[in-house]
């Protein structure tokens, strides 16, 4: 393994987030928050000497290409360094927050989880809030994708990195360079993240909330500058807008890379759109049904709120706008369910992703053709290609070894006297990086209360969940470190 390339490559990365500290820093002198300020500089100056202290040292390295093991090492340790990193504002501004509790948060952010330890958000500085956004933002299409489009100038090349950051069982290519790629996904990014910000501001939200919100949309993450979240503003068309872009969120951005440039071969037979868009609404009407002439009077109320959770929810990203623990059982377990689904592959969004789900249903329904047919050929399609066996057995491994590290996570939970519901969704939420769960972790409440070595445990558990579980667990077997 080449571990000075590895190091090369991750003070580059960490060089470009401390681009994005910088702009904090602006935006914190520009509104006189002094102590923010300060706090940026000094995370900047640390980080800073120490990434260009290792590319002096490595500045005679020959350039290589990174091996798979590389690039599954460089996007673990990327997220390590960056969410330390990322930390440092919050340590720095007048020891505001922990570092369990800093760590914990801008873990949050990189993973779009959407957890949060803060009890009263609107006291916080406007450039922390900005920056716990960014971090939402960054980490959506991943920082380490953003460094693909980067590193190639360094001559490192970048399919090993994206193989092992990209969300979902492949990597779909929409160009024949990998930092093309990338490069066309951060396009389509910026320019829903732009739009969406526009469409928020018409709506009465002031350019800061609309863009941290937008941020935080896009990247499915879910911190607000609220304390009550979007449901602080009470607005039927802002609930729209949210809910519309969740579910563009959600979706697998090489489709809408290839809707906007004309390409719409492949598009309406894409077997995991339909999957997503069919459970999106079923679950909004299903969830609006047990609400209508229950806790809202009106059928135009309870799609509204429905089609919002909905989205939030299978997009994993756990915006709020009422407290959904005081809504119907059958409202909450539909729910519940969505926290098992959701996104698609190649989205920013986390879950077990839609695209599995249905490669599972039609293998089981293809051995149940088996028992009555024991001679015949099913072969298993999906967007009316064949899937492979291996690809097959890989989402059968992925499948079981979520359930694995949910009971897993879970005992650890409840070995720390907290109360199974609690427990189980907050495994759930940090595992899938839907962030709200359900009990103490619910809509209302944050994961402040937590003991401090359970705030480890979950950032663990959602840097594991937002690489997919294999790239971080895989760093774990003996075989990995064998030549």
């Amino acid at each position: 393994m080449h571990f000075k390339v590895i190091f090369k490559t991750v003070s580059v990365l960490i060089l470009i987030l401390d681009i994005f500290l910088l702009l904090c820093a602006g935006v914190g002198a520009y509104y006189e928050e002094w102590a923010a300020v300060r706090s940026f500089l000094l995370s900047i100056a640390i980080s800073g000497c120490i990434s260009f202290g290792i590319l002096f040292v490595f500045r005679h390295e020959k350039q290589k290409t990174l091996s798979t093991r590389d690039g599954l090492i460089t996007v673990t340790l990327s997220w390590l360094v960056a969410s330390t990193v990322a930390a440092f504002p919050y340590i720095f501004d007048g020891g505001m927050l922990t570092v369990t509790d800093a760590f914990f948060e801008t873990m949050s952010g990189f993973s779009t989880t959407g957890a949060t330890i803060l009890t009263d958000i609107e006291k916080m500085p406007g450039s922390l809030l900005l920056w716990r956004s960014l971090t939402h933002w960054l980490g959506g299409m991943g920082i380490v994708v953003l460094g693909v489009a980067i590193l190639p100038l360094l001559g490192i090349g970048g399919m090993q990195l994206m193989q092992a950051e990209a969300p979902g069982p492949s990597v779909d290519k929409i160009t024949p360079r990998i930092a093309e790629t990338a490069k066309y996904l951060w396009y389509v990014y910026v320019g829903f993240t732009a739009l969406e910000t526009f469409l928020l501001v018409c709506g009465g939200m002031t350019f800061f909330d609309a863009l941290n919100h937008s941020f935080s949309t896009l990247a499915t993450g879910g911190f607000s500058t609220k304390n009550l979240s979007v449901g602080h503003y009470d607005s039927a068309y802002i609930d729209g807008v949210i809910t519309l872009f969740m579910v563009i969120a959600g979706m697998n951005f090489t489709l809408h890379f290839r809707l906007m440039s004309g390409n719409f071969k492949g598009i309406f037979r894409n077997t995991e759109l339909k999957a997503y868009l069919l459970v999106f609404f079923a679950a909004s009407a299903v969830i609006a049904f047990s609400l209508h002439g229950k806790i809202y009077g009106s059928v135009w109320e309870s799609i509204r709120y429905a089609s919002f959770q909905a989205a939030s929810i299978l997009s994993t990203t756990g915006f709020a706008t009422t407290d959904y623990e005081y809504w119907t059982y059958l409202g909450q377990v539909t729910l519940l369910v969505l926290m098992f689904v959701g996104g698609c592959s190649g989205s920013t969004a986390g879950g077990i992703k839609v695209v599995r789900i249905a490669t599972l249903l039609k293998q089981g329904f293809n051995e149940m053709k088996f028992l009555v047919h024991p001679r015949g050929v099913f072969i298993l399609k999906i967007s009316g290609y064949p899937v492979r066996k291996n690809i097959v057995y890989a989402i059968s491994g992925f499948f079981f070894l979520y359930v694995c590290t949910l009971l897993v996570v879970t005992s650890a939970l409840a070995a720390s006297d907290i109360d199974l519901l609690t427990s189980f969704t907050a495994a759930l939420a940090t595992v899938g990086n839907i962030g709200p769960g359900f009990g103490n972790v619910g809509p209302a409440e944050n994961y402040a209360f937590l003991p401090d070595h359970v705030k480890w445990i979950l950032s663990f558990a959602m840097m594991a969940g937002r690489l997919e579980l294999y790239t971080v667990f895989v760093l774990f077997t003996p075989m990995f470190w064998k030549k």
